[in-house]
C-alpha cells in the first residue's frame, strides 16, 4: 500500500457523519467524496508530511475532498506550477478547499500575483474566489511585498464588486480588509477604495464596502 492509499484509509476510518452535515451546513459541499475531518485533525497529520510534493499530487488526485485539503497544507510551494495550479483551482468546488490552497500553498508560490490578477476576472465562482483569496493571502503572507503591488489590487476588488454569489463578495472582501490591514498606507488607500465601491448600484458591492469600512475605519 502507498504512503497515499494508508493515509486515505486512514481518513476515511475517521468518517464523521455528523461532522459532514455541520461542514454542509457552512457552505462545505463538495461534490466529491466528503468524510467530514476536522481542520485540527487534518493539519496534526500534515505536519508528519510537510513539503512532500509527490504525495500531495497522489493525494489530490484521488478526489476524496478531505484528502485535498490535506494535500494542500503538506505541498512544497518550490514545487508547484502553474499547470498545477490551474489544474486544482478547476476542481476547487467549495470555500475550504480553495482557501486552503490559495491561502496556505498558492500564495507562497512564484505566480501568485498573475494568478491573483487572472482568477478574479474568470467567471467561475470559486476560480474567481481563488483570485481573491490568493490577495487576501499574498496581503497576509507575504512581507516582503511592496505596497504598489497592492494598490494594484484595489481596483480590480472594484470591479469585480457587483458580482453577488457569495463566495466570491465574501473574498472580495476579505482581500480588502486584509489589504487595508498591512501598512498604513494601504489602509488609507482601501478605506479609500471601499468609499467608491460603495457609491457603486449593487447590494454586493455596498456590502463589501461597509463590512471593510467597519473594519478598516477602527484601527
Amino acid at each position: 500500500m502507498t504512503e497515499a492509499r494508508r493515509i486515505i484509509a486512514h481518513l476515511r476510518s475517521l468518517r464523521d457523519e455528523r461532522n459532514i452535515a455541520g461542514q454542509r451546513r457552512y457552505g462545505i459541499a463538495p461534490k466529491t467524496e466528503q468524510l467530514g475531518i476536522p481542520a485540527p485533525v487534518l493539519r496534526a497529520i500534515a505536519k508528519e508530511h510537510r513539503r512532500n510534493h509527490a504525495l500531495a499530487l497522489e493525494l489530490w488526485a484521488s478526489g476524496v475532498h478531505d484528502a485535498r485539503v490535506l494535500a494542500a497544507l503538506i505541498d512544497d510551494p518550490k514545487q508547484v506550477t502553474r499547470t498545477q495550479m490551474e489544474r486544482w483551482t478547476r476542481d476547487c468546488d467549495n470555500w475550504a478547499v480553495t482557501d486552503a490552497c490559495c491561502c496556505v500553498l498558492f500564495d507562497r508560490t512564484p505566480f501568485a500575483i498573475e494568478k491573483a490578477q487572472a482568477w478574479s476576472a474568470r467567471k467561475a465562482e470559486f476560480v474567481k474566489r481563488c483570485g481573491f483569496v490568493l490577495m487576501a493571502g499574498l496581503a497576509v503572507h507575504r512581507k516582503e511585498l511592496p505596497d504598489d503591488l497592492f494598490l494594484e489590487f484595489l481596483p480590480v476588488i472594484r470591479r469585480e464588486a457587483t458580482d453577488e454569489r457569495n463566495f466570491v463578495k465574501k473574498a472580495a472582501n476579505w482581500a480588502l480588509r486584509q489589504i487595508g490591514k498591512r501598512s498604513p498606507r494601504l489602509r488609507r488607500a482601501a478605506i479609500a477604495e471601499a468609499k467608491r465601491i460603495l457609491k457603486i448600484d449593487a447590494k454586493g458591492a455596498r456590502w463589501i464596502a461597509r463590512d471593510a469600512l467597519r473594519e478598516l475605519q477602527q484601527r
